[in-house]
């Protein structure tokens, strides 16, 4: 890669870290790609030449959250394992990308931008869930293996998301809160655990 190419990335990544902090701080309606091009130090046509509009640079920053929640750990379904030992290692991976400031930045500008939008929270919400399916699969794969009840998988692994996230994704994102220590994680992780096995495993 030549130094000019890997200056424009520099200021694509700056553009884009820019236009993070300033829908988060001012909501996308209010902030300008004038805004965003101050914040990010260069100049407005640079910021077209990447973007050509602020719905597209948007898009990008969505593309990056449905990344980073595409990236947590798939871990197939092993019949030769203790089911609680394969949940460990699934809900750890999903609890530490819940605690990764750079994540949540990107969900907070993802639902901030939403709220008066009911197309494109739709269609948020939507995607999201498509890429949390890892933890749905591996269900599937548990059932077929008559070691789990056979509820509705897509269910089960909604009711183990929603365990998580009411307390390593939503008081972040509502109330400020810090993302969880690695020993809060633990407990949540277990405690989930706990009542999933309880209720599903044979």
């Amino acid at each position: 890669m030549t130094a000019p190419q890997r200056l424009t990335d520099r200021k694509r990544e700056a553009i884009i870290q820019a236009a993070i902090s300033e829908f988060r701080a001012h909501g996308f309606d209010v902030t300008s790609m004038d805004r965003i091009a101050a914040s990010a130090g260069v100049s407005k046509r640079t910021v077209y030449n990447h973007f050509p509009s602020k719905e597209e640079l948007f898009a990008e920053i969505l593309s990056q959250l449905w990344t980073r929640v595409s990236a947590e750990l798939d871990i197939p379904y092993r019949a030769d394992q203790p089911l609680r030992e394969q949940l460990r290692q699934l809900l750890q991976g999903k609890l530490q990308l819940l605690a990764d400031d750079n994540f949540l930045n990107l969900a907070r500008v993802a639902i901030a931008a939403t709220l008066h939008s009911p197309d494109r929270a739709r269609n948020m919400v939507e995607r999201m869930g498509e890429r949390e399916e890892s933890l749905t699969t591996w269900i599937r794969a548990a059932q077929a293996d008559g070691r789990l009840k056979p509820v509705d998988p897509t269910f089960a692994a909604q009711q183990m998301h929603g365990l998580l996230k009411s307390f390593a994704f939503w008081p972040q994102i509502s109330m400020g809160q810090p993302p969880l220590t690695s020993q809060a994680q633990t407990q949540v992780a277990e405690s989930a655990m706990d009542l999933f096995l309880a209720g599903y495993q044979i």
